[in-house]
């Protein structure tokens, strides 16, 4: 198993979104999504998201999104929202070229303890579209369970993408914070 250097997190701020944007974008849409393991390119076209999506998450009273930073680069980001005693979790993305290799496993953590420290949560709720069974795994391999429970793809939205099938749904999946 490779070492991952522990990357530098902080919390973003409005002069980062464009940033955000690049980086979530690269991630998931296009070509060079191509690249990593947790491309979308396949499912969906268009954009991931927007500045003005990333500004409303930097704007939410209860909700932050983590920078990780390696050698100064930004490499990954997540985030973190707080519901009740639950956060959940999005906007995750980590650069390309360097998915695989831990550091979205370090980033994830990160988020986990935020949320269990800085809002004393019990739980961590994400959503993940169904059809990417790879992704759901490695997230059960993190403890996350999958709920069974399902939400609509926003379908004619396209701040959330161009779909490429008719069948995609989001599912549920939840992690214990407290165990």
């Amino acid at each position: 198993m490779n070492t991952v250097i522990a990357p530098v997190f902080r919390q973003a701020v409005a002069a980062d979104i464009d940033a955000i944007v690049a980086l979530v974008q690269s991630a998931y849409r296009g070509d060079s999504s191509r690249q990593g393991w947790t491309t979308e390119a396949d499912l969906l076209d268009g954009q991931r998201t927007d500045p003005a999506d990333v500004a409303q998450v930097l704007a939410g009273p209860d909700s932050a999104v983590l920078l990780a930073y390696l050698d100064g680069q930004l490499l990954a980001c997540c985030q973190v929202e707080r519901h009740g005693e639950s956060a959940y979790f999005g906007m995750f993305a980590v650069h390309p070229p360097r998915q695989g290799g831990g550091l979205g496993r370090l980033v994830l953590e990160e988020a986990e303890r935020y949320a269990r420290q800085t809002w004393r949560c019990r739980a961590m709720h994400m959503k993940v579209i169904d059809v990417r069974s790879d992704l759901m795994a490695w997230y059960e391999r993190r403890g996350y369970r999958r709920t069974g429970e399902y939400s609509p793809f926003p379908y004619g939205d396209e701040r959330f993408g161009l779909p490429r099938r008719d069948d995609l749904k989001f599912e549920l999946m939840v992690k214990d914070l407290t165990a």
